[in-house]
């Protein structure tokens, strides 16, 4: 019976934990969103560091959690789309539904794919590829969030007259060309600083996990013996 209590009430403070995290990640998106913190405007494509709070999220929480805090980074970019951002607002006076995938699945898909990729490498057996499980993903996120938001973008927009209008700008011979040339310093300077901030913040953020996790079970252990005691006593009596 105590085995059984200690098990519930851990279950229960993981979960209760796993929530707060996910709330907590999930306001620092929308409080980015909205905010200077989250974009840097430069060009025709603002520079986001929303991907930071996601592969956070995907590194600490799992692909699911990943993908939901994915999901509320798209959102919140969709919203841009209504008179916040000039360039979003453009996609979305051209297509609305074309606009919706570009901004929200991909960003779903970022999320989860960087879980997955962590959870792949931290089940690992070898110490290194545990170690480097941080250090990949944090490059990962948004790398896979340039690769699927340009993707959908191009498959919807790309021979639209506005974006040829770039594509004629850049002197960009094709999609690929048009893409690298289009977000190759915003894509550097994305990677570059979720690499810092989101190493540094998830393995504080692990660390402390497996701190607190040692410390509830040695907790759980010392209860054991009490309540055993107590047993006995009662016993002899």
């Amino acid at each position: 019976m105590e085995n059984n209590e200690i098990e519930d009430r851990t279950e229960e403070e993981v979960t209760t934990a796993y929530l707060v995290k996910i709330s907590l990640l999930a306001a620092v998106v929308v409080l980015m969103a909205f905010t200077p913190l989250g974009y840097l405007r430069v060009g025709a494509l603002s520079i986001t560091f929303l991907v930071v709070p996601v592969t956070v999220g995907s590194i600490v929480l799992g692909p699911f959690g990943g993908m939901i805090l994915g999901a509320i980074f798209g959102i919140t970019s969709f919203v841009q789309c209504f008179g916040l951002d000039p360039f979003g607002t453009t996609l979305f006076s051209i297509n609305p539904i074309f606009t919706f995938i570009v901004c929200i699945p991909t960003r779903m898909m970022m999320g989860l794919l960087a879980g997955l990729v962590f959870k792949a490498m931290a089940a690992s057996n070898k110490k290194g590829v545990r170690i480097a499980s941080v250090f990949v993903t944090s490059v990962l996120g948004p790398l896979f969030n340039t690769i699927f938001f340009m993707t959908a973008f191009c498959l919807c927009f790309y021979n639209t007259e506005y974006v040829q209008g770039f594509v004629t700008t850049l002197g960009a011979a094709n999609p690929l060309v048009f893409v690298m040339l289009f977000v190759g310093v915003n894509g550097a300077v994305e990677i570059g600083v979720n690499f810092i901030v989101c190493t540094a913040a998830s393995k504080a953020i692990l660390a402390a996990e497996s701190r607190s996790a040692a410390n509830g079970y040695v907790k759980a252990k010392v209860r054991k013996p009490r309540k055993e005691r107590k047993d006995k006593d009662s016993k002899s009596q």
